[in-house]
């Protein structure tokens, strides 16, 4: 290995180490100079290194970029060491709202509310402060009512790169056979309020928000 690969390997984990959010390809780039595809094979190279080595942590690709973090094996020691309730959990009615916009947005305050059912007002609060979702725009009808989408934060706490890797609708929803199946098998009506089908993304989310 050249001298100067060696110093671009060394720089990217200096980087990566004192990043506190995600860094794009392109900015580490600029920073290195070397070509964007240089820095993207040499984070996987990196990551590869690591997985040899059984090191505890890896490079993750989140958000549309970088960031260094604990090996998926080592979560239950990490989770030993982090008090308990340093991070408050979301709540039901929040995880719901965020599961719809995750999958809906852009998607206005009055749309969430009729899927729901329930004023969503205090929940959007809520979830702006966490910053997992922000204003994106306005609906071009009367009164031009705002607009909601998630943020990066929102993929960087699920792991994700982009949105395409949010886990298909179908996964959710059993066929229809089945539904009628487990109907006539235990005699179950199905519920007059809520959206089932937002409960289980948001168990969904509540697991990979934890898990992060």
């Amino acid at each position: 290995m050249s001298e100067s690969e060696q110093e671009a390997r060394m720089a990217i984990e200096a980087i990566l180490l004192a990043a506190t959010e995600p860094v794009p390809p392109q900015e580490i780039a600029q920073l290195v100079e070397i070509p964007t595809t240089r820095v993207e094979e040499i984070c996987d190279e990196l990551t590869a290194e690591y997985a040899r080595e059984g090191r505890g942590f890896t490079i993750a690709r989140v958000a549309g970029g970088y960031r260094f973090q604990t090996h998926p094996f080592a979560h239950p020691y990490v989770e030993r060491f982090v008090l308990e309730g340093q991070h408050a959990r979301l709540s039901g009615p929040s995880l719901e709202t965020l599961a719809i916009v995750a999958y809906k947005q852009p998607i206005s305050r009055a749309q969430l509310a009729a899927i729901r059912g329930v004023n969503v007002e205090a929940t959007l609060k809520t979830l702006v402060a966490r910053g997992y979702i922000e204003e994106c725009g306005h609906e071009p009808t009367p009164g031009n009512p705002t607009l909601f989408g998630t943020t990066p934060a929102f993929l960087e706490r699920l792991g994700l790169d982009s949105l395409d890797q949010l886990p298909s609708l179908g996964d959710f929803i059993p066929d229809a056979s089945i539904v009628e199946a487990l109907e006539r098998g235990l005699h179950v009506r199905p519920e007059a309020d809520g959206d089932g089908e937002s409960e289980m993304i948001a168990a969904e989310l509540q697991s990979g928000l934890e898990d992060s």
